[in-house]
């Protein structure tokens, strides 16, 4: 299971529950998010595409303040910092993970900064059993047991904005020692909805910002929802209807691209 949101005054804060499984020989790990590579649906109409995008770039699964009517996202460039346990192996993980994000999204800056000072969003590699701890230390005591109290988290991630909706810092933290799959597919959810697409639904089946669905990999639906938020056409701060007045010129443009990156036929 992955992901639950947690709006809290200024900070918005969201958490992803991974489910725990057992685990496995890093092989079969990584073959698992092979296949669901190799399975995925790639074709889905506007309508498809659209649906997740206003469900999960409007919103938050949980908020307690604060509008959440709004397009949020960064307004420059986006660097990304590892701190914590010192896993070479995690930290060039996750340096992928990035450099893939960057390849598929056309109009996002995002690289890893070389370190904290020069960065915006921090990510905390811990051990499993340091998660709750660290949770306590970064939100305090009070966040950190209103999380517990909704679920059990294995990864979390939130992040800071402005009074303009623009996102100014990002907090991700993964835990390094629950395998590959699980610490792969908590780096891509949290990086990416440390971005701005942070409300859960239920009801799209295509997304990893789904609580039922693990995915190790960028998939192509989110890449189109990422896509579409990043477009300099839709400026933080936009409502709903303001957003859907640009969509179709938008939606032009991110088609022709994610076929592009994702060598997919142009329908």
């Amino acid at each position: 299971m992955h992901i639950a949101s947690l709006r809290l005054a200024s900070a918005i804060l969201m958490a992803a529950l991974c489910a725990r499984i057992a685990m496995q020989p890093a092989s079969a790990e990584f073959a698992g998010a092979a296949a669901r590579q190799h399975d995925e649906r790639r074709a889905f109409t506007d309508r498809e595409i659209l649906d997740g995008f206003f469900k999960t770039a409007f919103g938050a699964e949980y908020h307690l303040a604060g509008r959440v009517d709004r397009i949020r996202k960064y307004d420059g460039p986006v660097r990304v910092f590892a701190e914590g346990r010192n896993r070479t192996d995690r930290k060039a993980q996750l340096a992928k993970v990035v450099a893939d994000i960057a390849r598929r999204v056309r109009h996002l800056d995002i690289a890893m900064a070389d370190s904290a000072d020069a960065a915006n969003v921090t990510v905390r590699l811990v051990r499993d059993r340091d998660l709750n701890r660290t949770i306590s230390a970064l939100y305090g005591a009070r966040r950190a047991r209103e999380i517990h109290a909704s679920l059990d988290p294995q990864c979390l991630s939130g992040f800071r904005k402005n009074e303009r909706f623009e996102i100014e810092h990002s907090d991700v933290i993964l835990t390094v020692d629950n395998g590959d799959f699980i610490f792969l597919d908590c780096a891509y959810e949290e990086l990416l909805q440390s971005l701005g697409p942070i409300n859960d639904t239920s009801s799209v089946p295509w997304t990893m910002f789904n609580d039922d669905v693990q995915m190790g990999f960028f998939d192509i639906y989110d890449q189109y929802i990422l896509n579409i938020l990043y477009d300099p056409r839709i400026k933080a701060g936009m409502t709903v209807q303001e957003t859907r007045a640009v969509l179709p010129q938008v939606m032009i443009d991110v088609r022709a691209w994610v076929a592009k990156v994702n060598d997919l036929p142009l329908e």
